[in-house]
This record gives C-alpha cells, structure tokens and sequence, in this order.
C-alpha cells in the first residue's frame, strides 16, 4: 500500500503519489475525468502562479504529464462540455451555447464505455440541454449555486457535495466493471446573480488574506480600447461583467481572492478523491484526467469571463496520470497542441474502444506513450457563435498556431493579426501591417480550409 499523509487545514496537502503505476494489461483502465469550470491553463502552482494553492494538482502533474498549450475550440461552458462528450467541433455537434447537442448520444464516449461494459457516472454540471440521467448508471446533475440546499433543508457548499457524491460513487460502484466518472465541478464559476459572485466556504477565508493578487499589465484602459470598437464599449458583456468584479482596485483583490479560495477547494476535492482511489487500490488502474471547460480573463484587456479567442480564454490546464505512461515521463510538460475535442478519442482509446469515425479529435496518448511523435497538429480552428445578439457577445472565430494568430469577426467583418512570439499578450493588432499582407493571405486560406473541415 502507498504511503501518504493528508493534513486538513482549508486544503489537502499534496498525496504521495508514486512517480510510476505499473498498468495492468488484462483489464480495461477505470477512468476519472476532474473538470472544473471558467479556469485558465496558468491557474495552478505547477504552472508558475506564485499566489494559488494548488497541492493535490501540483502533486498529479509531477507524477503524470501536463500539457502547457491545451485548448478548447470554444470557450463557453455549454459547447466545450458537448465537445467533450462528443469529440466533435460546434460545428458538427449543433450546440452553440446551451442546447442539447445534435450527435447521436450512442457516438458519445459516456454511451460507448457504458455499452462495452463499463459502470458510468456523471456528478455535477451538465449545461447541455435536459440531464438524460436514465443514460447513466450514476448520474446527479446540478450547478448555478455556490451553496445547494439539500432536502433536509441544510446548505452544502457545491464543492463538497461534488466531493460526498464522487466519494459515494466510489463506495457503491460494482466491484467488476470498470467504471467512469466524470466530476463536473461548478467551481470556479460565479454565482452570476449575486453581487459577490464567488462564494467559497467559510472554512478557506483565511487563504490568501494577506496576499496581494497582482494586476495583469493589461487589465488596463488603454487596452481595452484597442481592442475592436464593437468588444471595446459598455454594451459587450466581457465588459459589464468586467465592472461586476474588476472595477476598482479594491474589488479586484475581494474578488480574486475568493475566486483563488474556490480553485483550492476544487483541488482539495480532487486530493481527496484520489485518495479514495488509492484507499480501494484503484488507482494503478485508472487514468486520471484534470482539465477545464474553458479559460478565463481576470481582467486582462479590460474584460472578464471568456468567449473571445484570445489566449487567456482558450488556454486551459490539462494534467493526465496514465498507469501506461513511462517512468521517465513522469513530472514532464508537453507543448505540442491538444484540444478537448482529443479527450473523447483519447478515453475510448484507453478503454479499447474504437472511436466513432464522426470523432473529429485525436487520441493524444501518444504523445506521452512514445518518443518522436512527428506528424502532430500545429494549427487549430477556433469557432464561438453569437450570443443574444452581436452587440452581447459576437460571434468569433480564429486560426491559431504558436506564432501567429488570425482573428474573424462575422457580425462585424473585422480581422485581428497577432505575432504571438513576438507578442505574447496580444497587444498590437498587425492586420494592416505592410510587411504582413503576404503572410496575412497565406492564413486566410489556411483559416478557410480549416473552417470547412470543422463541420
């Protein structure tokens, strides 16, 4: 049995996990997904954030491989959560913020690994339609509140009551069959209607009390208005909900802090989870995966939430700990790009299961599996529908590579040029730059032909 120690003060202390699971080749790998909400790829300690107490996910990534440069294909709960279930880009599964989406459920990963035997649980936000909880062996569906009251009348904090759900899964799951269980926090989204937004547990307010969060250099005035004229103005909704949480210095550091204070419960959750798994020795046997259903801007550019293409919105954690993957991969980052849409590909293929030819993403695995991998991705198309109507939130769309990043506004027929190597935060705007017009038609045929193969 593994030796480790937890110690509870508002978070778990970071498991002794082995730097090695030996995989067993007999059985078909048990898989938990953690999935957080409205969290950025730099929003853990292990990602360099000086300020936020990540122990548990910091403790997952040194002993499997994070993925510094994971993206979604749309930043928006509803349709990245479809993406995930689907493999599939918003263009082909049909939801373009909230709805059911239109693939077939039979294609999904969840129905794939429930018909090939596996026992299937989904706990907590779902932001695709109606719950089809009768699709699940272990399905409980719930999110929009930091704090949920339960049927005794008592309050839990939705964290915990992901935490007291995940943990009665594992108690009551069969004992021969594989399972899955997917772990869809609410955390870290606002509580939208209520002025304080964040609304973390009493027992975490003492976290970061006497910290100062630093402000993003370009959570600015200046950048905002460089931003174009139909983003930069008090109509569009980054910027409304920019004033709910960002608008004065001292709101900012309220805000984040409590926003930091739901990141750690999230990750104390996950600690104790795995702690489960190890408990039931379960865990040589699963794969386990951390990532987010999309990015987040904590005030850079003058805005807040998601929705645009620019990186703070699209870049989001990705941390797997395969019992297949090789000792010397342990601790390890990768920069190549991954999307949620490969999780599905990448889960069925862990379970054996052949992927649905209508899967657009790809199995990522082997990237850590294997050496050398030559032939991956170097582009990717970026697509988000209007919402309400085009003044709230336009719709937009990207081609994205690491150096270079080409922005289209539909509603407005407006471009963006971003020279990401020389230019990292995106702050100039290079569309009429003369000495990038060759290269700017270059990428408008790339982006075109990337658009067409999305549906």
């Amino acid at each position: 049995m593994l030796n480790y120690r937890l110690v509870f003060i508002c978070f778990i202390l970071p498991l002794n996990i082995p730097q090695y699971l030996k995989a067993s080749t007999e059985k078909p790998l048990n898989i938990l997904i953690l999935y957080a909400d409205d969290w950025r790829h730099d929003t853990l300690g292990c990602a360099g954030n000086p300020i936020v107490k990540t122990p548990n996910l910091d403790s997952l990534a040194k002993n499997g491989i994070r993925f510094t440069r994971n993206c979604v294909t749309t930043s928006i709960c509803g349709v990245s959560r479809a993406n995930l279930l689907t493999g599939q880009w918003m263009s082909r599964h049909g939801n373009q913020a909230f709805a059911m989406f239109k693939t077939p459920w039979e294609e999904t990963y969840p129905s794939l690994l429930r018909k090939n035997g596996y026992y299937v649980g989904h706990i907590g936000k779902w932001h695709n339609g109606a719950f089809p909880k009768e699709k699940y062996d272990y399905g409980k569906s719930y999110a929009g509140n930091h704090w949920i009251k339960q049927t005794n009348g008592e309050m839990i904090h939705v964290t915990k009551k992901n935490e007291d759900d995940a943990l009665e899964f594992l108690k009551t799951k069969p004992n021969d069959k594989p399972f899955l269980l997917t772990v869809s926090f609410f955390a870290t989204h606002a509580v939208d209607g209520n002025p304080k937004q964040y609304l973390p547990q009493p027992q975490s307010m003492e976290l970061y009390k006497d910290v100062k969060i630093p402000i993003p250099v370009t959570a600015t005035e200046s950048h905002f208005k460089k931003l174009p004229p139909f983003i930069s103005n008090e109509k569009n909704e980054g910027r409304n909900r920019w004033h709910w949480r960002f608008d004065t210095p001292e709101k900012y550091q309220e805000y984040m802090k409590n926003y930091y204070r739901l990141v750690t419960e999230v990750d104390a959750t996950s600690g104790k989870i795995i702690a489960e798994l190890e408990k039931r020795k379960l865990l040589e046997s699963t794969l386990v995966i951390f990532t987010t259903d999309n990015g987040y801007f904590h005030g850079e550019h003058g805005l807040a939430d998601k929705w645009y293409p620019y990186e703070e919105s699209i870049r989001v954690p990705l941390i797997v700990m395969d019992p297949r993957m090789p000792k010397s991969k342990a601790g390890k980052t990768n920069d190549e790009f991954v999307l949620n849409v490969d999780l599905a590909p990448t889960i069925l293929n862990a379970s054996k299961i052949k992927p649905p030819i209508t899967m657009q993403g790809r199995n990522f695995a082997p990237l850590y599996l294997e050496e050398n991998i030559k032939d991956w991705r170097q582009e990717f198309f970026y697509e988000h529908a209007i919402i309400k109507n085009k003044d709230f939130i336009p719709a937009s769309e990207a081609l994205v590579r690491k150096d270079m990043k080409y922005i289209f506004w539909p509603d407005f027929n407006t471009e963006e040029l971003y020279d990401l190597k020389a230019d990292p935060l995106e702050e100039n705007n290079l569309i009429k730059s003369e000495q990038h017009q060759e290269s700017l038609k270059l990428l408008r045929i790339r982006f075109n032909e990337l658009k067409a193969d999305a549906k």
